[in-house]
């Protein structure tokens, strides 16, 4: 859907039909693919590192506005929810300006909502500008980065979606300590404030998603020389009309109008009138224009809604898809899991009196550093022709869920560094997510269907934290909320693992019941 044959990867020449060969586009698993890969990596330091770094200022603004702690966490789970929750509307901002243009206008926002947070008097405030603005604008750039790493690789799409997306595990180092040292020299007003500044950075990166369409600059070409064509012909035929009415006319017009032509002639425009009249006409040639630009967005936001409507509740919906649906009630889950040692750790460090060892080496820090090995080791082993990537999914899900459970019962900084390193590791499958994603459902609805699943895990991030600060507040523990969240991941996990059942023991029936036909 968002992808032309173009976009493939392959140039059709012109010719006869029959007679159509294709060669691969040199940018396709090499050349500029490699730029799309640094700038996915950079969006996801920028955005996805910042929000995993989070938890610094959460405790900032738990000191700042007196609130409780299930209140505050929501602004760090509203920005983090909406980045993923807006993936299916920002998909028709893709169909309608591209990936380029939404991911510019995406960082524009981003920048905004951090600079306006500087400004805020208390949490509901954040709510709009930190949550809503800032959370909106990181959505209109994270799914475009992450859809145009899938439309420029085909053989390596594991390992360039590991790479990209282990921006998030170098972000959220960077950021830890970037926010801990702007918050102790300027405050944290200052702090959100530098940040808005740095997340301009995310305009570059959009400006660097060049679309693959290779002979788009010909079809360009075309269009001008047309368009030139049809504005040659509208002077030409403009100025005949005028030197008919000045009484240049043929004999046979002079014959039969005599009268008619002395009066013309005696009507003539003085040199005034004719300046007037190329003002006129000038105006009038750019009120065409602007119609005609007019009616050219329109025509394409209506096929931009259409194609995306059609994606989602059209005969082509992905929801038809039953190993997809299971897939979504997996993303529904599973990543509040992953969000909450985030936000609440540093918190968590503090009650157990740890916070000089966590000053020294942060936990957050260990999760992201063994975070970035883990997707490209998970990113590397999935390309292997001798593993499945469904498999190697299936098995870093686990290994987490584990990691979650296990992780209340540890109270020394050891132990709590260990659990951290092996959930950074299993978590490094999210590198996995689009490539299992496109494997579902095709290169062509990848953004749709990718925007869903965004959408769901937005959900999951949006609830999770507050959910642990309410828990904390009855309890005054953090230890039931991530009960409660791995026991609920492991619930996401059987959706995945019955469906593939369910479908092997329909496969039989199937080829049963077309022999019963034959």
């Amino acid at each position: 859907m968002y992808t032309s044959h173009e976009d493939i990867g392959y140039d059709f020449e012109d010719g006869p039909r029959e007679k159509k060969t294709h060669k691969p586009n040199p940018n396709i698993d090499g050349g500029w693919a490699w730029m799309i890969v640094l700038s996915s990596f950079v969006v996801h330091i920028l955005i996805m590192g910042s929000q995993m770094a989070l938890g610094v200022l959460n405790m900032e603004w738990l000191e700042e506005f007196h609130q409780s702690r299930g209140l505050t966490a929501w602004v760090s789970s509203l920005s983090m929810g909406i980045t993923l929750i807006v993936g299916p509307f920002i998909g028709l901002f893709i169909n309608t300006c591209g990936c380029r243009k939404t991911a510019i206008m995406g960082g524009i926002l981003n920048a905004l909502g951090w600079v306006l947070s500087a400004y805020a008097t208390n949490v509901h405030y954040l709510f709009i500008t930190f949550g809503v603005a800032a959370g909106f604008g990181s959505g209109m750039v994270y799914l475009p980065a992450v859809v145009m790493v899938g439309q420029y690789f085909q053989k390596r799409r594991a390992l360039a979606q590991g790479l990209s997306t282990t921006g998030t595990g170098f972000g959220t180092f960077l950021m830890t300590v970037l926010l801990k040292y702007l918050c102790s020299e300027y405050g944290w007003r200052s702090a959100m404030f530098i940040q808005g500044a740095v997340s301009l950075n995310l305009c570059v990166c959009g400006a660097l998603m060049r679309p693959l369409t290779p002979n788009e600059t010909q079809s360009k070409k075309d269009l001008k020389n047309k368009d030139g064509e049809r504005e040659l012909k509208l002077p030409l035929s403009h100025s005949t009309e005028s030197i008919k009415s000045n009484g240049h006319l043929n004999k046979t017009e002079e014959k039969e109008d005599g009268p008619v032509k002395e009066e013309m002639l005696s009507n003539s425009p003085a040199p005034e009138s004719k300046g007037k009249d190329k003002v006129q006409h000038g105006k009038n040639m750019y009120a065409l224009r602007i119609l005609k630009i007019v009616s050219q967005l329109t025509i394409r936001v209506r096929k931009g809604f259409w194609d995306w409507y059609s994606s989602y509740f059209g005969t082509a919906s992905l929801f038809t898809n039953r190993m997809f649906v299971a897939f979504i009630f997996w993303a529904l889950f599973a990543y509040s899991s992953f969000v909450i040692p985030f936000i609440h750790l540093p918190e968590i460090v503090k009650l157990y009196n740890l916070s000089e060892q966590n000053d020294v080496f942060p936990l957050t820090s260990i999760i992201a550093i063994v975070h970035i090995f883990g997707k490209v080791i998970l990113g590397i082993v999935a390309d292997l022709p001798c593993t499945s990537v469904w498999n190697v999914f299936l098995m870093a899900n686990l290994s987490l869920v584990i990691s979650i459970l296990i992780l209340p019962l540890m109270h020394t900084y050891a132990s709590l560094a260990a659990m951290c390193a092996l959930i950074g590791f299993s978590s490094g499958y999210f590198s996995l997510m689009p490539v299992v994603t496109e494997d579902l459902v095709g290169i062509e609805h990848l953004a749709n269907a990718y925007g869903i699943i965004i959408c769901a895990n937005g959900i999951s991030a949006l609830l999770g934290p507050p959910f642990a600060g309410w828990i904390y507040d009855i309890t005054q523990k953090y230890d039931f909320s991530f009960y409660i969240c791995g026991l609920l991941y492991m619930v996401g996990m059987l959706f995945l693992l019955i469906q593939p059942c369910i479908r092997l023991k329909e496969q039989p029936r199937k080829k049963y019941m077309e022999g019963t036909h034959v």
